[in-house]
């Protein structure tokens, strides 16, 4: 079962072909300053003619549905549900922050992915690996990170863009609990969103893409100015 997978939270963004017997097939990952609607096409066109893959041969289409920005979730959601029209397969959402986490898999410490959310707030969700699973022990939020420091009372992994803005509050705030991911794994990864994306393919878990909207968290710009 192959499954295309697609991550544009971040303006890291990546995507993948995963396989249930063949795992990670190839995976492109970029974090550079063009937008996702410019190169999120040639990059899957790339992908798939470099795996000697054609897009009827893929299974289901996998997309992280947030939170993050939200002009990079709309570009991700909406190409899935076009490839999900076009091919009548499946579309599966999956939560950006629980595949982040996954990157780091059996870290013993608390996994905190923190995405900046702007406004002085970030997109944060705790996790911890037991048993070979990675359990998300507070849910996604939308928190300033001073708030969300006070949460924490034992060492944990920070991850995300958001420690380029609040690295140096979270270091002289928990000082020695405070442990950076490396460079590798400071952006969500397409792969480990397959990953997911297979698992809730064996439980029988689609999604109705005519439905499906990204997971915001908080509202956007747009519509706090518009309601007032």
């Amino acid at each position: 079962m192959k499954i295309l997978a697609i991550e544009t939270a971040t303006v890291a963004g990546s995507i993948a072909i995963v396989d249930d017997s063949d795992g990670l097939i190839g995976e492109v990952r970029m974090d550079v300053k063009v937008v996702h609607a410019e190169r999120l096409m040639p990059s899957i066109e790339w992908l798939l003619k470099a795996s000697g893959i054609q897009i009827n041969d893929i299974d289901a289409y996998a997309v992280s549905i947030g939170p993050g920005s939200f002009t990079g979730l709309r570009i991700g959601l909406s190409t899935a549900k076009g490839f999900s029209y076009a091919t009548g397969k499946p579309v599966v959402p999956v939560p950006t922050l629980d595949a982040f986490a996954r990157t780091l898999p059996f870290c013993s410490y608390i996994i905190c992915p923190i995405l900046d959310a702007r406004k002085n707030q970030v997109y944060a969700a705790f996790y911890k690996w037991n048993g070979g699973v990675c359990n998300k022990i507070m849910s996604e939020t939308a928190i300033s990170p001073a708030d969300l420091l006070k949460k924490l009372s034992e060492p944990a992994v920070f991850m995300g863009d958001g420690v380029k803005s609040y690295g140096k509050l979270i270091s002289d705030t928990l000082q020695d609990k405070a442990v950076f991911a490396p460079a590798s794994r400071m952006s969500p990864a397409a792969s480990t969103v397959g990953e997911i994306a297979l698992e809730k393919l064996k439980q029988g878990i689609v999604a109705d893409p005519v439905s499906l909207v990204p997971l915001y968290i908080r509202r956007c710009e747009a519509e706090v100015l518009w309601k007032g």
